[in-house]
């Protein structure tokens, strides 16, 4: 075999040995990550998050799983007979607290004046929380969305517009619309059969309109630097239609700041929720934590406890949700060194 043979067999077994070890990592070598994957490994790092999130996913398993859990204790927020189960001259539950031991057919007691089970209205305040809060979220962040790529993308008049409105509804001052509309509400529809399913979907009518201004203008500042960039350029000399380029190009590149304001969101409508079934502008003719709260406070003197069932449910629900926003903002933060 001549030299020139055997240099040519070497470098075609160098060949053959490259082509087989594309796309693996060198040995030693550092494999290539995706920025969510990254973000994703950040967030299973940090305690405060994984916490947090077990937090979260308990209270959606309560919400989700209702009536199995109500099934299961053995409690329900049917109404019952009143004086079958309080004092006629106290207006307090013969049994459990505040003036007896702990009973087991109902665990977390019953509220005086109406002998409600406080377990099952504590269940079902939390669906009815989280319901409202998500179905907020997700129509506020579709709407901010649509709104901040048309503005960011399309530029001019349209920009113009949308910034306008944006502008428009971020000086309307929430909570005196909030209770403004309300007594309208109550006084068209107090007497439909459908009150509850109405007060639902204005409440969350009410949260999506007045929070989706915020998303809208951080995906409109996103999409006024991403439309320079050089993928954006080659779609449009190539002729692909607006919508495309909207959904296929830009979209994707704004998956961490939708993902941030989605955690942020959420927290921030069901603590209004409560809030406004408190100061009786919400969800009145249901079961509610801000309900509960509203009738609890008069026996804080007597009855603590029943105030404080749903007022850590609140507390502990918009913490953890807080805390898992905050965290999966620094997740995605590529200046972040957490």
């Amino acid at each position: 075999m001549t030299a020139n043979a055997a240099a040519d067999e070497a470098a075609q077994a160098e060949l053959d040995k490259a082509s087989g070890d594309a796309g693996k990592p060198a040995q030693g070598g550092i494999a290539g990550k995706s920025p969510m994957r990254i973000a994703l490994g950040r967030l299973r790092r940090d305690w405060i998050a994984m916490v947090s999130l077990g937090f979260v996913v308990f209270f959606i398993v309560v919400a989700i799983f209702a009536p199995l859990i109500c099934k299961i204790f053995g409690v329900s927020t049917a109404t019952v007979l009143v004086s079958q189960y309080l004092d006629p001259l106290t207006g307090m539950p013969k049994t459990g607290p505040p003036y007896h031991g702990f009973d087991i057919h109902h665990p977390f007691g019953m509220s005086p004046g109406t002998a409600h089970d406080n377990l099952a209205w504590w269940i079902y305040g939390c669906r009815t929380s989280l319901e409202i809060a998500t179905m907020a979220t997700v129509v506020s962040i579709g709407l901010g969305v649509t709104l901040g790529l048309l503005a960011g993308f399309l530029g001019g008049a349209v920009d113009k517009a949308i910034s306008f409105v944006t502008d428009f509804f971020m000086t309307i001052p929430f909570l005196l619309a909030a209770l403004v509309m309300a007594p309208i509400i109550n006084d068209r529809f107090n007497t439909s059969d459908h009150y509850k399913d109405i007060q639902f979907w204005v409440l969350v009518g009410v949260l999506s309109i007045f929070g989706w201004m915020g998303i809208a203008r951080l995906i409109r500042g996103e999409v006024l630097s991403l439309r320079e960039r050089e993928f954006v350029q080659a779609a449009r000399v190539l002729g692909m239609p607006t919508r495309r380029i909207l959904v296929r190009e830009l979209l994707p590149n704004l998956t961490a700041p939708i993902i941030v304001s989605v955690s942020l969101s959420l927290p921030t409508f069901v603590a209004a929720e409560a809030g406004f079934a408190y100061l009786g502008i919400g969800i009145t003719g249901g079961v509610s934590w801000g309900q509960v709260i509203n009738d609890a406070t008069s026996f804080f003197q007597t009855y603590p406890l029943y105030l404080w069932e749903p007022l850590l449910g609140v507390l502990v629900l918009v913490l953890a949700l807080n805390l898992l926003g905050d965290a999966i903002r620094d997740a995605f933060d590529p200046k972040s060194r957490r």
